[in-house]
């Protein structure tokens, strides 16, 4: 199993500026589909999660670093991978690339809060998914 989910997509008009680039908050919006189809594969359903158990992901920190330009109708991945968890977070790094061309690297931490905004453990098997993808070093990112 491969240890980085990639979500693959398409750079439409109105994700660009007015010289077709693509605008720098649009990356959240990509890197947000990427950890939500990556929380999906490994059968945690954000919106089942919400109403099974009131839990909710939020962000705590994050911290990206624009590389490349994107730009329009061009075809690009989001590659996420489980840095580290501890007992109500998870940090991952999420890279959106263009084939071989890193365009952005960021960092973020992800914490599991209650109805209430508090922080809670995450769920036993969220824990254990997660762990099953965790890298044990920057270098096991597989290569696009």
């Amino acid at each position: 199993m491969t240890r980085a989910h990639v979500l693959p997509l398409r750079v439409y008009y109105e994700d660009t500026d007015a010289a077709g680039i693509v605008y720098h908050a649009n990356y959240l919006r990509f890197m947000e589909r990427g950890r939500t189809e990556f929380l999906r594969e490994l059968g945690h359903d954000l919106a089942a999660l919400r109403s099974g158990s009131g839990i909710n992901w939020a962000v705590k920190r994050l911290s990206i670093e624009y590389i490349a330009p994107g730009r329009l109708d061009e075809a690009l991945q989001v590659v996420t991978t489980v840095e580290s968890l501890r007992g109500a977070s998870v940090d991952l790094r999420q890279q959106v690339k263009r084939r071989d061309t890193m365009l952005t690297d960021s960092t973020l931490t992800l914490v599991c809060m209650n109805a209430a905004g508090r922080p809670v453990r995450l769920p036993s098997d969220a824990r254990a998914a997660l762990s099953e993808r965790a890298i044990t070093s920057r270098g096991d990112v597989p290569p696009e």
